[in-house]
């Protein structure tokens, strides 16, 4: 390097990253993306409708399923109380899911004889076709509301029961001797060291079993129709009836309330972990 260059890299090292790459991105930015590709699949959807002439009742156009389903005072009131019965058994079949999961977890840490023991059983039932059970639990249980917990805890609990136990055993190997050294309790060292290790994968095991629930909430609601009726047994009136607006309204409520609770528990994970997992990295 001759000497006239050194100042030169000298100064440039000095110098700061422009703002412009330290920035990830203005929020519109971020937006317009989304929201080019949604106005192009609307643009799609309506040309095919459009090009399907007299079976356009298979696709109906954007604007059908506003107009005839979603603002359609006769129709949207039937949707909003079949959206609370779905919410009011996937919040149910959730809590329940968790529970077990989180409980299922702890009691395979506690020796690699019950991990091993109860672990297949967690996948074994990941990978039962749910529709194959579902004749089986209207036979045991009914055709009302606890046949619809039921379905919904089948298809959410696996992903808790695999993050739980995942985030469990991640604990740092050192933190682990340092509290045997210090003699503590199994008890005190789960609920010290073990759990709060443990939440942010508990956190995304409990976004994955959210959404799952809504999918078993609408599964069962479909099959088993006693009781107030949810967006499951919406969804098969309206199929029955050949009224595809209101169906395809329907399926988008369901949609956007996955979206919904998606969203939610990521925001409550960020209030709840914090920074703190990505603090221990650091």
């Amino acid at each position: 390097m001759t000497q006239a260059e050194a100042p030169v890299v000298a100064l440039t090292a000095s110098q700061p990253v422009p703002a412009r790459r330290r920035r990830s991105g203005s929020p519109l930015q971020s937006l317009w993306p989304p929201v080019l590709v949604f106005v192009l699949l609307l643009a799609a959807w309506t040309l095919a409708s459009a090009l399907l002439g007299d079976r356009s009742f298979l696709l109906p156009a954007p604007h059908r399923i506003f107009t005839e389903g979603l603002l359609d005072p006769r129709v949207l009131p039937e949707i909003v109380a079949a959206l609370g019965q779905t919410v009011l058994v996937a919040c149910i079949g959730l809590a329940i899911a968790v529970v077990l999961g989180v409980g299922w977890a702890i009691a395979m840490l506690q020796a690699k004889w019950a991990e091993r023991s109860l672990y297949p059983y967690a996948v074994i039932l990941q990978c039962i076709p749910i529709l194959a059970l579902v004749p089986l639990i209207g036979f045991w249980f009914g055709y009302g509301l606890p046949a619809r917990v039921i379905v919904c805890v089948l298809i959410a609990l696996f992903p808790m029961v695999s993050n739980t136990l995942f985030g469990l055993q991640s604990v740092d190997r050192s933190q682990r001797e340092l509290f045997r050294l210090q003699r503590t309790s199994r008890w005190t060292t789960l609920w010290k060291l073990q759990l709060p290790a443990a939440l942010p994968a508990m956190f995304v095991g409990l976004r994955t079993s959210a959404g799952l629930s809504i999918v078993g909430a609408i599964v069962g609601d479909y099959f088993f129709r006693r009781g107030t009726p949810g967006l499951g047994s919406l969804m098969s009136t309206y199929t029955s009836r050949l009224l595809a607006p209101q169906l395809y309204a329907s399926v988008i409520v369901a949609a956007l309330l996955g979206v919904a609770i998606f969203v939610g528990f990521g925001l409550l994970s960020r209030v709840v972990v914090g920074r703190w997992y990505d603090a221990t990295k650091d």
